[in-house]
Order: structure tokens, then C-alpha cells, then sequence
């Protein structure tokens, strides 16, 4: 079972980045208004969303999950972010639902970047202790 945690953990972060492009590609009113009280609209909603595509696909990819991990920390990172300074973290009456799956796929990021710190180029052999 300890060698599908990592793999578990990976599918769980990219299903949850993966899910929402729907509402940032579609421009679903939630999103729009997430992204306007930011200032971001419209460019900062699709490019996140490009984004946030391309760390769900890194995140599968055997060679690539510390660089999907490590994109993810600094996207979901910026999100948390705006929640603490602009949004607040209750957005449009959800309980704080938007913030807490933030905060949850932020650590399990971590805790994949941590698995994986070996297979950074360059500094990952560094980093094995």
C-alpha cells in the first residue's frame, strides 16, 4: 500500500485542478466574479486555467510530478493568498469550501514535492536526507 500512497495522492491533486477548469474555462458566473474582485478577468482566469492544466498533467507524468507539484504550490499558494488579502475566506455564501480545498491541495502538493525532491534536476540529490 506505501507505494500507491504517492500515486493516490497525485491523481487526488490533479482530479481537484482538473475539475475546476470547467468553471474557470467556461467563465461560470463564480469564477467571473472570483477573478474581477481580483482584478484578473479575463485573462487571469484562463491563464490560471492553462496552468493549473498543465500542472494536473505534469502531476501524472512519472518524470514530471516534482515540476507539477512545484507549479501547484506556487498556483495554489497565490490563492490562498487572495483569499487571506482580497476575497476573504468565505466566497459567495460556500462556507469556505473554495478556501479549504485550496489549503488541502497546497499540503498534499507539499507532501508531493517532499516525496519526490530527488528527482529535481540539479538540486534533488542535494536534498535527500
Amino acid at each position: 500500500m506505501k507505494k500507491h500512497i504517492p500515486l493516490i495522492l497525485r491523481i487526488v491533486i490533479a482530479v481537484i485542478l482538473i475539475q475546476t477548469l470547467r468553471f474557470k474555462f467556461t467563465a461560470h458566473e463564480d469564477s467571473v466574479y472570483i477573478f474581477e474582485t481580483v482584478g484578473l478577468e479575463p485573462y487571469g482566469r484562463i491563464g490560471i486555467g492553462i496552468l493549473e492544466l498543465i500542472a494536473g498533467i505534469l502531476l501524472l507524468i512519472p518524470k514530471t510530478v516534482w515540476a507539477g507539484a512545484l507549479l501547484t504550490l506556487g498556483l495554489i499558494g497565490g490563492a490562498i493568498m487572495m483569499h487571506l488579502i482580497q476575497l476573504g475566506i468565505e466566497v459567495k455564501n460556500d462556507g469556505g469550501l473554495l478556501f479549504i480545498t485550496a489549503v488541502v491541495t497546497f499540503i498534499l502538493s507539499a507532501i508531493v514535492l517532499y516525496m519526490y525532491r530527488k528527482e529535481i534536476p540539479i538540486i534533488g540529490k542535494k536534498l535527500s536526507f
